[in-house]
């Protein structure tokens, strides 16, 4: 079944039908469906000059992107383009989410003491005015790895004080001296993911996530920024084709807003592997057109809608980066 009876999402039927010209069982179509992509999904395969530039830099100095160990669709366009989002506090999470491909473990590696400099170097080698940043949980610290992640942010600022810094960070268990440690660091956009909708959280993301604790999270990190008099916008993202229905989307895009979150990305969940949550539908791109064309009535400042949309991609990027050095020229905040 579609999940919106007035869109046309491709269901597991529909493939189904398509495939063998007959219905099949649930569990076959969702098997098809995790290995046949529609044409607008497909991708090139990586390379080019500033793609062996970044991977070569990468490995030298030992470092880690999302890019690579969330299989990012966008790796070849970004690479290619001279941009990498960089992950930080090593490459094993504490969590477990269904969707993810990054590796887990209770007790990850100890954090690199060299990484935020390392980091740092590398993005002003590669000459970057907007960098995103993202790091695994680090449930097993105290702190979450905030400290860590806000050494890095200073470090990136000394190299580039005119820089702008996204940072795509846990919810840190909510502890909001661990969320003032980032915000205080002097970062420019503040992001942190819900993933999906309130019915599907604990389906989707590890069981210590949550969609109150996620929304939380970004209200403190935008009070922070205030109670300071910095400029801060917050963003988030929803993977779609997990079973969720227009109307928990639109209940979701009403609470993003209701805990002042700025910027809103969609885009398509592709599954990683076989032993990751099967995609229950995938949506075409003129439905991501109406779909993102709906979330801005809602009042965002920006929303990034499109199946290869991804929360740490380039989506938004150059609006954001213009919206905040109009910000700085006027010395205000939110």
């Amino acid at each position: 079944m579609a999940i919106f009876k007035e869109l046309n999402v491709l269901s597991t039927y529909e493939v189904a039908a398509e495939d063998e010209a007959r219905p099949i069982n649930p569990a076959k179509a969702r098997e098809i469906l995790a290995t046949r992509k529609p044409e607008w999904l497909k991708i090139r395969p990586p390379s080019g000059e500033n793609y062996t530039k970044i991977k070569g830099m990468l490995r030298e100095r030992n470092l880690h992107t999302v890019c690579e160990e969330a299989h990012c669709p966008n790796v070849a366009e970004c690479w290619a383009g001279g941009t990498a989002t960089f992950m930080i506090g090593g490459d094993t999470c504490t969590r477990a989410c269904r969707f993810c491909a990054i590796k887990t473990a209770r007790r990850p590696p100890p954090l690199d003491p060299s990484e935020p400099a390392h980091v740092a170097e590398s993005v002003a080698t590669l000459g970057l005015k907007y960098v995103v940043l993202t790091s695994v949980d680090r449930d097993d610290m105290a702190d979450g790895g905030a400290n860590h992640f806000a050494e890095t942010i200073r470090g990136i600022k000394r190299l580039n004080p005119k820089i702008i810094v996204e940072a795509l960070v846990p919810d840190f268990q909510g502890d909001v001296n661990a969320i003032r440690t980032i915000v205080e660091s002097g970062l420019d956009v503040y992001a942190h993911n819900v993933e999906t909708t309130k019915r599907l959280q604990y389906r989707v993301r590890d069981p210590r996530a949550g969609y109150l604790q996620s929304l939380s999270t970004l209200r403190a990190a935008k009070n922070i920024a205030r109670e300071m008099k910095v400029p801060l916008v917050t963003k988030t993202s929803i993977m779609l084709g997990l079973g969720e229905t227009k109307p928990e989307l639109l209940e979701a895009f009403a609470d993003l807003r209701e805990f002042d979150i700025d910027v809103l990305t969609l885009g398509q969940y592709l599954r990683p592997s076989m032993n990751h949550l099967p995609v229950d539908s995938f949506y075409t791109p003129e439905e991501y057109v109406a779909l993102g064309e709906e979330a801005k009535t809602y009042g965002f400042l920006y929303v990034a809608s499109g199946a290869m949309v991804r929360s740490s991609y380039k989506a938004g990027e150059f609006f954001i980066q213009g919206m905040i050095e109009k910000r700085r020229g006027e010395d205000s905040w939110n």
